[in-house]
């Protein structure tokens, strides 16, 4: 399956700045037998766990967690960024390379003591995905575990993480 995937992901260099290379996952999604090949696998590894929501980070995370949520018979739970959810909300700043962020969740998303799972596209510094961790904690929820579709390794964002995490493709 990883093979697979590798060979759907597009690198785009320089984007979005100099001397990066942007993996870019939109050949996976445009790709249907692909896609529900992910989603399938997402499913067959969540489906026998105790699991009460599903957490999708913005955006890209989103296209995975809420077919996911849809097929678990789970809520799909958004973390947004910063003043783009419409209800009162708990947020978590972070550091990013170059600055800071902040993302949200509406308040009552969460009940003490559920367990979730955390989807996003891609792991990288773990910044964002720390801080929703931080989020779900905050509201007195359980990560079980961080997915992600693409995990870039040798940013080790994993460190940042203190749970389990599951990566469909590593770089």
């Amino acid at each position: 399956m990883e093979e697979l995937i590798k060979k759907k992901i597009r690198d785009v260099p320089d984007f979005p700045k100099k001397g990066i290379i942007f993996k870019d996952i939109t050949p996976v999604l445009s790709d249907s037998k692909v896609f529900r090949l992910v989603i399938d696998e997402l499913v067959k590894r969540y489906s026998s766990r105790k699991i009460d929501a599903v957490i999708a980070i913005e955006s890209r995370g989103f296209l995975f967690g809420a077919p996911l949520a849809y097929r678990l018979g789970l809520p799909c739970i958004p973390v947004r960024k910063k003043g783009k959810l419409p209800y009162k909300t708990v947020e978590m700043s972070y550091d990013l390379e170059y600055g800071s962020a902040t993302i949200e969740m509406h308040i009552d998303a969460i009940a003490k003591g559920q367990r979730v799972i955390i989807i996003d596209d891609l792991l990288a510094t773990g910044g964002t995905a720390a801080a929703t961790c931080e989020l779900v904690k905050k509201q007195g929820g359980l990560v079980d575990e961080c997915a992600f579709l693409v995990e870039l390794s040798f940013l080790n964002g994993r460190e940042k993480l203190k749970q389990e995490i599951y990566s469909m493709v590593k770089y």
